[in-house]
């Protein structure tokens, strides 16, 4: 039997994570192919009076472009330094609810708005659910381009195999920020919260994948239905 296209397994979990939306909420805008789905149906409540005075912190510029063309009212940080709920995707999810992200390279705008947020929805389909961080995904490793190959090197220490992320035409990808990306694969990771401290305590990594403690709720989408999984408190 040929497998299901996961497509509608994410829409599904993106729009029962929107049921958690009420009006007059700031609302974190996601990035990426499943939090879209989420982002649209906002935009849809929005026009049909389902909610209202909501507010959304996007968190690319591309989820920026899209929800003013879908015409969700925008704010920033600055503006409102604390976010009610955010629905995001997520690359890899452990059983302890922990994250890799960063796929779509939105990775540190990402974690500014989890880091910003009372309530941080993950929304997946059941293929990112896995029993250890780094078993199926690499982790991304945002860096400055100023002695970025010192990084790589640093990285490879550490025990990863690094690729430096390219676009398509083979040229070097750049995030919002101007920074690049180095995908590190270091097979499942034992210690997930040491190898957090080690990149975050070195200068010209300016941000990693590891979203450890932060997601509140993971909305899973796959062929039994929804499930809606919660961290333990």
């Amino acid at each position: 039997m040929a497998r299901q296209d996961p497509l509608p397994y994410k829409q599904q979990a993106a729009e029962e994570a929107v049921g958690f939306i009420e009006s007059g909420m700031v609302l974190g805008l996601g990035h990426g192919s499943t939090a879209i789905f989420a982002v649209r149906r906002i935009a849809e409540l929005l026009k049909t009076g389902g909610l209202k005075a909501i507010l959304g912190v996007p968190c690319s510029h591309q989820v920026e472009q899209e929800a003013r063309q879908l015409g969700i009212p925008l704010t920033t940080l600055d503006e409102h330094p604390t976010i009610d709920v955010t629905i995001d995707g997520a690359d890899e999810v452990d059983p302890n609810l922990d994250l890799i992200k960063g796929a779509g390279g939105a990775l540190l705008r990402e974690k500014i708005v989890a880091q910003a947020s009372r309530r941080e929805i993950i929304v997946i389909d059941e293929s990112k659910l896995s029993p250890a961080l780094g078993a199926r995904r690499a982790l991304p490793v945002e860096v400055c381009t100023f002695g970025w190959r010192t990084q790589q090197e640093y990285l490879q220490w550490l025990g990863a195999r690094v690729e430096v992320r390219t676009k398509d035409d083979g040229t070097l990808f750049k995030t919002d920020q101007g920074n690049l990306i180095l995908d590190c694969a270091f097979g499942p990771i034992d210690q997930p919260a040491s190898l957090a401290m080690k990149l975050s305590a070195r200068a010209g990594i300016v941000g990693h994948g590891l979203f450890l403690g932060l997601a509140t709720d993971v909305i899973v989408g796959g062929a039994e239905g929804v499930r809606h999984l919660r961290r333990r408190q």
